[in-house]
């Protein structure tokens, strides 16, 4: 058996979910002994009457249930492609041809249109719902200015090369999509976004190569291969594919985050991404490969931080699905305020941090006393939080000389001066009561950093959630590791497109220099594509970070999972809309556990699980700093905050009604312009958030006056 390979596709994970669980177990014995050995007696293969493809056969599982194999004759390799009933399966199989590519020498599965070998209906995809108003015959294709020869450079098989050649729109490409390879998909959807084949080679990880179109083995071992297939090595990695095989991103990495992954990086490293792209994914699994492959000393430490403690624990608990215990056992992770904290009791600092801001609101009060009368107590407020504590203001002449871009409002020395009282009034106020808020605790612990020097043990820090973490964070990751740029030193994913909490950081500005080491993700693995595209047509007009100073766009941005356009259900009143989404829920036949019904406030969110519970529906609240807990029944209730980091089958987002979403009070308290048009961009990519935690649906349903964001899907 120690020259047999066993491998699982991506494709059969998702049909094993499908199958009754009272069925799952007889798949699973199955499998563990076709893992044991493909070749024993007891599996019985078949050939498929009708297959156009030889290599393929079935193996019978129970009476009902049979698996498709891909077992060329050649080679000792047997791969799972699929599980269903018998009809079923011999059809899915019958449909199906499997090649490796003759120049990306990735394993592919292609579809077979009836009689005609592996040829998707070029027809149906010619004519297809076009919108774009019936373009002529002679009308140039979309990749006319790409050869053939080109085309099946970057993957697309050459026998789908005539269909390719009927597409004339972007919209005709998206019809297409369920006919391609994912790569050769990707590689159309980058040529048609504008990307040169330089950049398509580079984004899917192609290398010249030489290709044996036999060799079975070797064609498992490349990244576009790896991305639908996984060799299996023992049984209890069997076992854990089994238990979750949905949760994929445990096993398969696109070729793009792979290199992020696996990247010898020679200082510090940024990684942007939408919404459901997989940035946290290969951070934790960069966590791992660093701990398997470069800090591997017993004494070795990676600090894993994060903005929340909700996300702290949810990627603590992923890490074990994906890691050794060895490796593991060298990874710390903790949420940045939680490490803070400890860390400066650890060295005797005598102040309180006050994260919530009860014990320090009393001072700002007492601080107020000396404010000039022609300052409102929120132009100061901001002023505090937006300049004077982010870039940690001590002094009355550094005040003078700090630029205030993006507050809007110019002040000159003048009116810095008479304001300043206030600010020195409150510090010494905080330092006289021994507490801080959390940019001063930031603050205390990177200075105690500079002072005593290189005292901890971590030769790498991985940060998730980057938009969310401020200037003073960052420059204190940036002292967790002194002396400048060391390789693999920084791992930092993030997106502004969903920043909530904290304003625009340049990493530049914090000691950190990612130049030449700036990188992107481009595909979504959670949401629809539907859904996908109408989230994004809500941050429409507004302009986003690419947390170092530039801009980031989402133009190259796009989900290869197909779904229904989300739903947007208005209604008259509050009564009205909870009844029509209590009835929606009461009459589902799905596990209320994969639902989320997410609002913008707590106390909205009380209201809707009044409604729910009246009528006998289990609800379960996520609350703060606490993980889901799956084995409580019930639809999932969040706000908009608590939400960030989950993911469900089906949300709805409940309550997005003006004044509401953008929340009324957040806007009142915005004393200026530029305040103002903060607060806005932080509830819009609250929205934002909530529309992209739905792997399949989106339920977005108002009462009284619909938010000004919310629109209805093309």
């Amino acid at each position: 058996m120690s020259d047999v390979t066993v491998a699982i596709s991506g494709d059969f994970m998702e049909a094993f979910s499908e199958v009754p669980r009272g069925k799952q177990k007889k798949v699973r014995q199955f499998m563990t002994k076709f893992r044991q050995d493909p070749t024993r007696p007891g599996i019985n293969y078949e050939k498929i009457e009708g297959a156009k493809d030889d290599k393929l056969r079935s193996a019978r599982i129970d009476q009902q249930y049979r698996g498709i194999v891909l077992n060329p004759d050649q080679d000792n390799v047997y791969t799972l492609l699929w599980v269903d009933k018998h009809d079923d399966a011999y059809q899915w199989a019958r449909n199906r041809f499997v090649q490796i590519h003759p120049e990306t020498g990735s394993l592919q599965v292609l579809p077979i249109e009836e009689g005609k070998g592996p040829l998707p209906n070029a027809e149906e995809v010619k004519g297809g719902n076009d919108e774009s108003g019936g373009e002529g015959e002679d009308e140039e294709d979309l990749f006319s200015e790409h050869r053939d020869r080109e085309l099946v450079r970057l993957g697309v098989p050459e026998a789908m090369l005539p269909m390719v050649r009927e597409i004339r729109t972007e919209e005709q490409l998206d019809q297409a999509q369920p006919y391609f390879p994912d790569e050769a998909y990707e590689a159309l959807f980058l040529l048609a976004a504008g990307y040169d084949q330089r950049e398509v080679d580079n984004e899917l990880a192609y290398r010249d190569q030489e290709v044996d179109t036999d060799d079975y083995q070797a064609a498992l071992e490349r990244p576009n291969s790896q991305r639908r297939f996984t060799v299996v090595g023992d049984e209890e990695e069997l076992e854990q594919i089994l238990e979750a095989p949905l949760e994929m991103w445990r096993v398969f990495l696109h070729p793009s985050q792979r290199r992020l992954v696996e990247i010898d990086a020679n200082g510090p490293v940024r990684v942007l991404g939408g919404a459901g792209t997989g940035k946290t994914v290969v951070a934790m699994h960069r966590a791992v490969w660093l701990a398997e492959n470069f800090f591997t000393e017993e004494e070795d430490r990676l600090l894993f931080t994060t903005f929340t403690k909700n996300l702290a624990a949810d990627i603590e608990k992923n890490l074990r699905l994906i890691g050794s215990e060895e490796a593991l056992s060298r990874i710390e992770v903790r949420n940045l305020d939680s490490w803070v904290s400890q860390f400066l009791r650890d060295q005797g600092h005598e102040y309180s941090v006050d994260y919530g801001g009860g014990q320090t609101e009393g001072l700002w009060e007492e601080a107020l006393a000396v404010a000039p009368e022609d300052q409102s107590p929120e132009f100061l407020r901001n002023e505090w939080e937006q300049v004077i504590q982010p870039n940690g203001i001590e002094k009355e002449a550094a005040y003078m000389r700090i630029s205030r871009v993006g507050r809007g409002t110019p002040l000159q020395r003048p009116v810095r001066k008479k304001i300043w009282p206030v600010f020195e009034e409150y510090q010494r106020l905080l330092d006289e009561h021994q507490l801080r808020e959390r940019s001063g605790a930031l603050r205390d612990a990177r200075q105690i950093l500079e002072e005593e020097g290189d005292i901890l043990p971590y030769q790498s820090v991985l940060v998730d959630e980057a938009q969310d973490m401020g200037k003073q964070a960052f420059k204190l990751i940036r002292q967790m590791i002194p002396g400048g740029d060391q390789k693999n030193d920084i791992f930092i994913v993030g997106d502004a497109h969903q920043r909530i909490y904290e304003r625009e950081v340049v990493l530049g500005h914090c000691g950190i220099n990612i130049v030449g080491r700036g990188y992107k993700l481009h595909v979504n693995y959670r949401t629809t594509e539907e859904n996908r595209r109408w989230a994004v047509g809500l941050l429409e007009g507004a302009e986003y970070d690419d947390l170092d100073g530039g801009t980031d766009e989402q133009e190259v941005y796009k989900s290869l999972i197909r779904g229904e356009n989300p739903q947007v259900q208005p209604f008259d009143t509050f009564q009205e809309e909870a009844e029509a989404i209590t009835a929606h829920l009461s009459e589902s036949d799905e596990d209320l556990r994969d639902v989320c019904l997410i609002a913008r406030t707590k106390s909205l969110l009380d209201n809707y699980r009044g409604a729910l519970r009246a009528e006998d529906l289990d609800t379960h609240v996520l609350r703060s700093n606490e993980p889901d807990d799956r084995s409580k029944p019930g639809v999932r209730l969040a706000t908009m905050h608590r939400a960030k980091g989950l993911e469900f089958e089906k949300v709805i987002v409940a309550g997005v009604t003006e004044g509401k979403v953008p929340l009324r009070q957040a806007l009142m308290e915005a004393d200026d312009d530029a305040t103002r048009k903060q607060v806005l961009k932080r509830e819009r990519s609250l929205l934002y958030v909530s529309a992209t935690r739905a792997k399949r649906r989106v339920i977005v349903t108002c009462h009284d006056e619909p938010s000004r964001w919310i629109y209805l899907p093309e």
